[in-house]
């Protein structure tokens, strides 16, 4: 991760971490850079850039300052409004865009923006890339041989345009309905948009499939995005699924890169539930390439026990969808994904999809004619405790010998029945230890016994 970037774009508070100027910038280095890119290959057709956004306020700050960034380095600007990450990368990837942006902080609160940057193959931008956006910003960029103190800016007829390209979004749209092998006609199913990016897309899905569609969370104001609605705050939507007798119900996040479900008996049905439940159909209908299934390290214990009693395969990445399609894509796995819902069918898309992912969950459910709860049966989610502690050095705290031991003697009293995740957050200076078990009040007991082994070595602030 750099300075701006983590793992899924640059992200923070509105004009306090993120600003505007930074947007500009951004804007200004990707349309010279893939111009230059252009140039040095023999082209003198400007560079295309595809961008989406979601339903905050702020996001329309930002895209009018990338718009402004990129046209004024010579690069045409084709907006798809407020739209999904999924169909950003799906735009970039099949229209031939030199790359795409997408506006959005995915789950977190109104207040908090990003921005994320999509290659020409529709996955996230390389890192080469974005080191080079890093320099730029901070004033230091070595590019192409020399050193910039500013980038030149185009002029005359080389100045760029923005274009009007909701065209694109309608065609994701279109892609999506193909994608349903069955008819969902008969069928009651409810979707909470979190007032978020899938608002205007995933009931169009729905409705066009045949379902009797029940929609919550579909109403964004620019500040309710994400506020007590979707993946985060399933709460809602598993209470609307009981009250109104629902088959199923579908929660995405505010740019709907994530999906969690609800079944038929108001229970929620995580990502890990997901990778089971179609993993276990992908492997029956030959479709599980290596019969292996990639997850993160953060999967629920009961998964793997579960995986291997029907004899599937798994890898473990770090925590971060980025990393779960890079080895996706190294070994030609098909499924892959995070408990947080970020599931990828590489088959069918190169990033996380939440419409994608229901709908894959609702062929499931019509081939194997179970509701969603029979689908879960042989999968028993193992309690779990996670406790964040903030330290003063994340690497001291982590190699401490005494602490080392502690985890040591959590492991051997666990033995087959549990594990224990020690790790270093990405993004704050916190130790995450979790435990896996089969009752919660030994998870707690045995959290308690590592953190207090971490605050009597004095790392803890």
């Amino acid at each position: 991760m750099g300075k701006y970037f983590g793992t899924d774009g640059f992200r923070g508070e509105a004009n306090v971490t993120l600003t505007a100027d930074h947007a500009f910038k951004v804007g200004r280095f990707l349309g010279w850079y893939c111009c230059q890119l252009k140039r040095r290959s023999g082209s003198d057709a400007p560079a295309r850039i595809v961008i989406g956004k979601d339903t905050r306020r702020s996001s329309y700050m930002f895209e009018y300052s990338l718009v402004g960034g990129l046209v004024a380095s010579g690069a045409d600007a084709y907006l798809l409004h407020v739209t999904t990450t999924p169909s950003v990368a799906f735009v970039a990837r099949t229209d031939g865009f030199d790359c795409g942006i997408m506006i959005s902080a995915s789950h977190n609160p109104y207040y908090d923006n990003g921005i994320k940057l999509i290659n020409s193959s529709g996955e996230k931008m390389d890192e080469s890339v974005i080191s080079l956006v890093e320099a730029y910003i901070d004033g230091n960029l070595e590019c192409f041989g020399r050193h910039w103190d500013e980038l030149p800016a185009a002029r005359r007829e080389q100045i760029g345009r923005t274009v009007d390209y909701v065209s694109g979004r309608n065609r994701y749209i279109g892609y999506l309905i193909s994608l349903g092998l069955y008819s969902f006609k008969g069928l009651r199913i409810g979707l909470d948009c979190a007032n978020g990016s899938a608002w205007n897309i995933a009931k169009s899905v729905f409705d066009a499939l045949g379902a009797k569609t029940y929609v919550i969370n579909a109403e964004p104001d620019g500040y309710n995005i994400n506020t007590n609605a979707g993946s985060t705050h399933i709460e809602g939507l598993q209470r609307y699924v009981l009250e109104n007798g629902l088959d199923v119900g579908f929660a995405f996040d505010g740019d709907a890169d994530r999906c969690l479900a609800v079944d038929e008996k108001g229970e929620v049905i995580t990502g890990d539930h997901i990778l089971y439940i179609c993993g276990k159909y992908m492997q029956e209908q030959g479709q599980l390439m290596g019969s292996t299934v990639v997850t993160t390290v953060m999967s629920n214990f009961g998964l793997y026990k579960a995986f291997d009693e029907c004899g599937i395969r798994y890898e473990k990445t770090k925590v971060g969808d980025k990393y779960v399609y890079e080895n996706m894509m190294m070994n030609g796995y098909r499924l892959g994904g995070e408990q947080s819902g970020h599931i990828i069918f590489s088959r069918y898309a190169s990033t996380g999809d939440g419409i994608l992912t229901s709908l894959k969950i609702m062929e499931t459910m019509l081939a194997k004619k179970k509701t969603l709860s029979q689908l879960c049966e042989g999968f028993t989610f193992y309690p779990q405790v996670l406790k964040n502690v903030r330290v003063d050095d994340k690497a001291a705290a982590q190699s401490d010998p005494a602490v080392q031991k502690a985890i040591a003697d959590v492991t051997a009293q666990l033995g087959t029945t549990g594990r224990i995740l020690v790790r270093e957050s990405g993004t704050e200076p916190v130790i995450r230890v979790m435990v896996e078990a089969e009752s919660k009040v030994v998870c707690q007991e045995l959290v308690d016994q590592v953190v207090s082994v971490i605050q009597s070595t004095g790392h803890a602030v």
